[in-house]
Parts: structure tokens; sequence; C-alpha cells
């Protein structure tokens, strides 16, 4: 028995030590990590000395080129903010702009790629849509408003469509401009092994232009928030945009700075959830 005892022992001391510590594993995370947690600790940094800045400048009243006499403080901001928190009014006007967001937006990639492939791949769609486009995506969002008060029946309707129009130009040029740096090498090839149409679309077109559909639909995002908050202002009723201008309206500088950081932060978490989807997608780019 004590042989017997001592050799299951034996065994048992190199499978103990071949599991690793968790200082062993911490340091293996760190290691693989240690890049995002540079750019998470900068970026925090970074936002410190921002608050710290706009702290002073409006505690001391400062006034150089720009007059910071009238800019509410960070406390002032953050005491604005716990009381919205609890007002059903104000989550009323953000959840609106993320339901119209959601809306135009959809709508925009829907009807924008499916069209900037099309036009990438067959030469008559792309001479008869293109110029029409070239014409209309100069004009920006807020002068389309009159016209979309005139067209739709409503100002839901109409903000919704600003907001299509904010993010459609984007997302069709970018896949456009994906579909034409595709390889022609990879479609002859796929030709050369009896690939149909759909299936060079499937196969070669869209896997190679994703890169670039992903990067309009972001920069789409961004375009649709400006263009929501524009129509908000001048004819919407509620949402965060008409928060924001009614503030200014009723001068309560406070809430302005809010409505400002509310769709800044809300600008961003879409921008992440697009970045996170194509991640996603194309687990094969580098993050």
């Amino acid at each position: 028995m004590p042989a017997a005892t001592a050799v299951t022992e034996t065994e048992a001391a190199p499978a103990a030590a071949s599991t690793p510590s968790f200082a062993a594993r911490a340091g293996r995370w760190y290691r693989l990590n240690r890049d995002r947690l540079r750019a998470i600790a900068i970026g925090a940094i970074s936002l410190a000395a921002f608050l710290v800045v706009w702290h002073l400048l409006t505690t001391y009243r400062i006034v150089f080129f720009v007059r910071f006499t009238n800019v509410p403080s960070p406390l002032a901001v953050y005491a604005s903010f716990a009381k919205a928190i609890h007002d059903p009014k104000f989550l009323m006007h953000l959840l609106l702009s993320c339901r119209r967001i959601l809306f135009g937006f959809s709508l925009a990639a829907i009807v924008g790629v499916p069209l900037g492939l099309i036009m990438g791949r067959f030469k008559l769609v792309h001479e008869m849509i293109f110029p029409v486009a070239e014409v209309l995506r100069p004009i920006p969002a807020i002068a389309w408003v009159p016209m979309a008060i005139m067209l739709w029946p409503t100002n839901e309707q109409s903000i919704v469509f600003i907001t299509f129009l904010g993010s459609f130009f984007p997302i069709l040029i970018n896949t456009l401009h994906g579909m034409s740096l595709v390889d022609p090498v990879l479609v002859r090839a796929a030709q050369c092994l009896g690939a149909r149409e759909r299936s060079i679309f499937r196969e070669v077109y869209f896997p190679a232009s994703l890169p670039h559909i992903f990067t309009g639909l972001t920069v789409g995002m961004g375009v649709a928030w400006v263009s929501l908050i524009a129509a908000e202002m001048i004819s919407g009723q509620y949402g965060i945009g008409y928060f924001t201008w009614e503030a200014y309206s009723l001068v309560q500088y406070a809430d302005i700075a809010l409505g400002m950081i509310a769709i800044g932060v809300l600008g961003l978490g879409s921008s992440l959830l697009i970045r996170s989807a194509g991640r996603l997608v194309m687990p094969w780019r580098p993050t």
C-alpha cells in the first residue's frame, strides 16, 4: 500500500504542475490585451483632463476669444442629468430619437447596400442612377426639411425621411467604392469554375465589398444623427434635438449641455454596435 500511494502521488504531481497558476493566466491575459488596456487608460486620462479643463474654464469664467461666462460647469450638468434621468419626458425624448434613427437608418441600409451592389455590377444601372444621386447628395439635410414637410403628412414621417436621406448616400457611395475595388481576377476565376451570376455576387463581390459596406454604415450612422438633430430642432415636437433647442429657448444652459452629451453618447453607442456587427460578420479582418 505505501508503494501504491507513492506512485499515485508521483502521477498527481506532474498533473498539478501542468495546470497554470492564476498569476500565469493573468500575465498571459495582460500580454494579449496590453494594447487595448493602454488605449483604455489613455482614453480615460484624456476624458478626465477634458473635464478638469472644462471645470476650470467655467469656474473662473474665462474670456479669451471664446466666452465661458454662460457655459455650465460639469457639476451643473451632472445635477441636470440626475434630475432628468427621473423625468419620464426626458426618457421619452431619448426613446423617440432612437426609434427614428432605427427606422431611418435601417431603411437606408436596406435600400443603399443592394442598390450599390447592383450599380457596381451593372454598368447600365450605374449610368442611370449615379447622376441623380450625385445631384442630390450635396444637398444638406437641413435644406430638405421644408420639402419633407410638404411630401409627408406627419412630422414623424418627415423626420424619418430626413434621417434616411442623411445616411443613404454615405452607404451607397461606400458600397459602390467597395464594388469598384473587387479584384477582377477573382471574378474571372469564379467564372472559369462555372459560377453563375448569383454565386459570383454571393461568393466574390459581397464578401470583398463588406469592409467598405461597414465603413459606409458607420459614416452613415454619424450623418443620420446629424440629420435627425437638425430635423428635430426645426420641425420636431419631441426628441433629444428638440429637447436641446427647447433648453436654449428657455435659457436652461445645463440642459443644453446635457442634450449635447446625450447626442454624443447615443451616436457613439450606435457606431460601436455597427463596428461590433462588422467584427462578427468579418472575423478575418484585424481588430
